[in-house]
């Protein structure tokens, strides 16, 4: 029997989840999602199911919408399911990141934003890390798979030892702590999930030459299975977390430069016009 492309990497992505005890999707979890997460913008346009299990953020002309998390975190792993903004879905962004809520310019950050698309092309997922004030570390990726068909799981897993990307349990990126080899790294500011769907026509879809189209109004985003697990006393509760703790194993290394090789599209250590004078110092640092 032949297969398509698109069957034969949905297979590749099965096959290491399988043979790297690399996590598929979570069960549901039990509970209410508003347990841990609250909208609080939006003017009604977030809302949770009746049986609390899924959390809807909308997006119309006048406003999109979002939510935060109960707690905060000073490091931890957070996973979520989404079903992203199906159709055309140009200009819109969705998100899911942890920020600190102290001063603008001193903040740390780490985002997940997923940045819309005209119907049938690839969603990008824009990734990026603040230390201190300071960003500029942007990766890109194209998923592979629909994300509006069904929920699929994305993760943050923020440690002492690095900042883990992953989605469907595959690890995508990874940035180490190297602060003590002047690297800034988010280590002493306890930071508070986030999650909003909002218009960002003017740089979202292809640099902002492609614009909203708001006869598709509403869009609607939908997120569910939330957890966070504190990871701030040591590897272990990373690891009794799901998550990898100091550092991944072979099989995790393999599964994430299969995903870089094959389904990134932008990466700031890369970017020689960007860099003329030489890239940031972490990007050749082991």
């Amino acid at each position: 029997m032949a297969f398509s492309p698109r069957a034969r990497v949905l297979a590749a992505a099965l096959l290491l989840g399988l043979c790297c005890g690399i996590g598929l999707p979570a069960a549901a979890a039990a509970g209410r999602i508003d347990e841990g997460l609250e909208v609080t913008w939006g003017d009604g346009r977030g809302s949770v199911s009746p049986d609390g299990q899924v959390l809807t953020l909308s997006l119309d002309r006048t406003s999109g919408s979002g939510f935060r998390s109960r707690d905060t975190y000073l490091f931890a792993r957070a996973d979520v399911q989404i079903k992203l903004v199906p159709n055309n879905s140009a200009g819109t962004v969705t998100t899911f990141y942890f920020i600190s809520e102290g001063p603008w310019d001193v903040h740390d950050e780490v985002d997940l934003e997923f940045l819309g698309n005209v119907s049938g092309q690839p969603y990008t997922l824009h990734t990026n890390v603040f230390a201190g004030g300071n960003g500029g570390k942007e990766q890109q990726f194209h998923l592979w798979f629909d994300p509006t068909a069904d929920f699929h799981t994305y993760s943050i897993e923020w440690t002492q030892q690095h900042i883990l990307v992953l989605v469907d349990g595959t690890p995508i990126r990874e940035f180490k702590n190297h602060a003590d080899r002047g690297v800034a790294y988010p280590s002493t500011q306890r930071m508070r999930l986030f999650g909003s769907l909002w218009d960002a026509e003017d740089w979202a879809t292809q640099g902002g030459r492609v614009k909203t189209d708001w006869t598709q109004a509403p869009f609607a985003a939908q997120y569910r299975n939330f957890t966070a697990a504190d990871a701030s006393s040591s590897s272990s509760s990373s690891a009794a977390a799901g998550g990898y703790g100091q550092e991944m194993d072979a099989a995790a290394q393999q599964a994430m430069k299969w995903a870089r090789d094959n389904y990134m599209v932008y990466d700031y250590c890369a970017d020689g016009k960007r860099f003329p004078q030489g890239v940031p110092p972490e990007c050749s640092m082991p």
